[in-house]
């Protein structure tokens, strides 16, 4: 048997060549790789990887995971400007970018937060991926885990994270374009940390999984074909994946957010216009899937054929190209009702710096009737990236780097908990949870389930220069605390910082 399955590995291999690659319906790549070891992947026996489910790391690379002795995030940049801001966006990005959903995971039953980031390594600039989780039960956390160096500084190249029914902690390694691979972990034990098989050596970007109970993942992320375009694939076990299917390739292509509520997914996305590309990124869409991702319809219900091609189309819930502004995307969420509240910044321009002001953070609610938009709190840069939460009581929740930081209109800045109890019409600044910082805090994550007392999750880096990034979270009551940057012990309470 395994002699014919290695056969079967080089006839696929020899078919790639002479193919160039595999596609589906619309010309869409697959999982890329070539099948070189059909045996066993970490504790998968070989009859449970199927062909294009490509994991060709030996298994010695994940069986002698390395354990750090603190939390470090990552710090990058993107784009140099010959200006006193330095980059169009920079930081520590440990927890970066919104379109890696979700970072963080809490799971009831095990009264755990699991939480992935783009770790800093020893020398603060190749990137690592970072798996780890806070115990609520004890207030402590563990060393994190170290599952690989992905040989790169660059932050889009960041983990998600996500449990199955079965408890099982699954990280998706994100790649940023085809120049790197991505891959795809599962821990061998559930509700634990100490261990993970390699499932998948593969390519996606901005990767975005989300399990369904009974049904399995429907895994929503980007391509680069060449466009940022949108693709789901649907698996019931993590390990066999249907084809991918195109979503929407636009032009240039796409960044999206999405989240699910009960049965259904929705994701919300913008365009970028074929003069400009993802600096001119602007208008806002939305679609949501109802049967696992097989047809996709549009805010009113109204059945959507995919991928979607044309600016003007019925998926289309704001025009902002019309108005000149762009359009910066950071979370999703949806009322009582199930209707859905995106969250996002408008601007006027892509570069750092106050000329493109003012920088609005905006909510698009559906009243089922219409989009009802608003926006009031502004700040000083296009990626002050925060959450958007919605409680059982009606009540919304912004949590986000609202306030001015120790490097202005740089992404980040100081931390502030915003509440409005009118759906988003206005807005009152509750509390500010970090004050005095010496580097802008970033990237302010909303965990799947959130448990009060870790309710939001970040990391800091001075916004202009390379510099040690730390990761934080607090609770709901606005309290925030450091993940310890050193630790002395296997397990250890994190810093309150206020």
């Amino acid at each position: 048997m395994q002699r014919i399955l290695r056969c079967l590995g080089i006839f696929v291999w020899l078919t790639a060549v002479v193919l160039g690659r595999a596609t589906t319906n619309d010309s869409a790549t697959t999982f890329t790789g070539v099948l070189q070891d059909v045996g066993q992947i970490g504790n998968l026996p070989s009859s449970q990887v199927g062909v294009g489910q490509i994991g060709n790391l030996p298994s010695s690379q994940v069986d002698n995971l390395r354990h750090e002795d603190g939390y470090r995030g990552i710090w990058y940049f993107n784009q140099p400007q010959k200006d006193e801001y330095v980059y169009k966006y920079s930081g520590g990005l440990g927890t970066y970018c919104a379109d890696h959903i979700p970072m963080a995971y809490y799971s009831k039953e095990a009264n755990k937060t699991f939480f992935v980031y783009g770790g800093g390594g020893k020398d603060g600039r190749s990137l690592h991926e970072m798996v780890s989780c806070y115990d609520h039960a004890t207030g402590m956390v563990p060393r994190p885990t170290d599952l690989m160096d992905k040989k790169t500084d660059d932050a889009h190249d960041n983990p998600t994270v996500m449990l199955d029914g079965a408890g099982y902690v699954w990280v998706f390694a994100a790649a940023h374009g085809t120049p790197r691979p991505a891959y795809v972990f599962r821990s061998r034990r559930p509700f634990s940390i100490d261990a993970f098989d390699l499932i998948e050596k593969t390519n996606f970007s901005y990767p975005q999984p989300w399990h369904f109970a009974g049904k399995g993942f429907l895994f929503l992320h980007t391509r680069y074909d060449p466009a940022h375009s949108l693709y789901s694939m649907t698996s019931p076990d993590g390990v066999t994946w249907t084809q991918p299917s195109r979503l929407a390739s636009i032009e240039q292509g796409h960044y999206q957010v999405s989240w699910p509520w009960k049965d259904k997914l929705g994701t919300a996305f913008n365009y970028h216009p074929k003069i400009g590309g993802l600096n001119a990124r602007t208008n806002l869409y939305y679609l949501e899937t109802a049967d696992f991702g097989r047809t996709w319809r549009n805010v009113a219900g109204e059945p959507v054929e995919a991928p979607l091609r044309t600016v003007e189309n019925k998926a289309l819930a704001h025009d902002y190209k019309a108005e000149k502004l762009l359009v910066y995307i950071c979370d999703i969420n949806f009322d009582q009702q199930g209707r859905p509240v995106i969250l996002y910044i408008t601007s006027r321009g892509y570069a750092a710096g106050p000329t493109n002001g003012p920088r609005i953070w905006t909510t698009a609610h559906w009243t089922g009737e219409k989009w009802d938009i608003a926006g009031s709190i502004q700040s000083d840069s296009n990626y002050d990236m925060g959450s958007l939460y919605v409680e059982s009581d009606g009540v919304w929740r912004i949590v986000g780097p609202t306030e001015p930081g120790p490097q202005p209109f740089n992404p980040g800045g100081e931390v502030a908990m915003w509440v409005s109890r009118d759906q988003g019409k206005s807005w009152t600044k509750e509390k500010q949870l970090t004050h005095g910082s010496e580097f802008n805090h970033t990237y302010v994550r909303r965990p799947v389930n959130a448990h009060p007392d870790f309710y939001a999750y970040w990391a800091d880096g001075h916004a202009r220069q390379p510099s040690e990034s730390r990761l934080y979270f607090a609770d709901k009551s606005g309290n925030v605390y450091r993940l310890p940057v050193k630790m002395r012990a296997d397990f250890e309470r994190p810093e309150l910082v206020r």
